[in-house]
């Protein structure tokens, strides 16, 4: 009895996980509306700042990209039984995903090497704006990350198979988002100065 309870209580936890997984989501494209609205409104009042966007930004985006197709191979291998494959794309989209965050902070030396400043004397709306966007996205990105390393760990376990996937499943929706909403963040600081 006491077991039959237990299983009907994960199945109802397996069921709420992808739900909660999506109200997560767009509350946080609800955050990054609004501050890409704040944007919008600053910009247009005046005193603006335009500049060239690091070029650090632009090997960020190669590298998120490139972590979601790692784990698009990590999908199609889950699928169909290759362990090999499924561990050499998480752990490939983890280590993109390190590398994407130094490049993010390599980026923040290049815009204070430009004279772009987050806060203080010499800062302006359209710096602390860019700096805020990337600074957000990235603490998101963190959840990501230790998201992939769970993952990543869980499947040298051998804790998933085609059958039975789940938190690879969530990891997986989760890391694309983060890359499109990179992407939306990336177009959006490119072509709106």
């Amino acid at each position: 009895m006491r077991n039959q309870r237990m299983q009907e209580l994960k199945g109802a936890e397996r069921k709420a996980a992808k739900p909660l997984l999506y109200i997560a989501m767009v509350s946080i494209v609800m955050l990054f509306s609004g501050l890409t609205s704040a944007y919008i409104v600053r910009a247009d009042n005046g005193n603006w700042l335009v500049f060239d966007l690091p070029k650090a930004l632009f090997v960020s985006t190669g590298l998120v990209i490139c972590s979601s197709i790692a784990l698009l191979f990590a999908q199609f291998a889950i699928r169909r039984q290759h362990v090999w494959i499924l561990n050499l794309g998480l752990w490939s989209a983890f280590g993109l995903g390190i590398g994407f965050v130094f490049s993010q902070m390599e980026s923040w030396h290049q815009l204070t090497q430009m004279g772009i400043y987050f806060i203080g004397k010499q800062s302006n709306a359209s710096g602390s704006f860019l700096y805020l966007l990337a600074l957000v996205h990235l603490l998101h990105l963190f959840g990501g990350l230790i998201a992939l390393l769970v993952t990543s760990i869980n499947s040298l376990r051998g804790k998933y198979s085609a059958e039975s996937h789940l938190g690879f499943s969530l990891c997986v929706i989760y890391w694309h988002f983060l890359t499109l909403l990179w992407i939306y963040l990336f177009l959006f600081l490119y072509f709106y100065r």
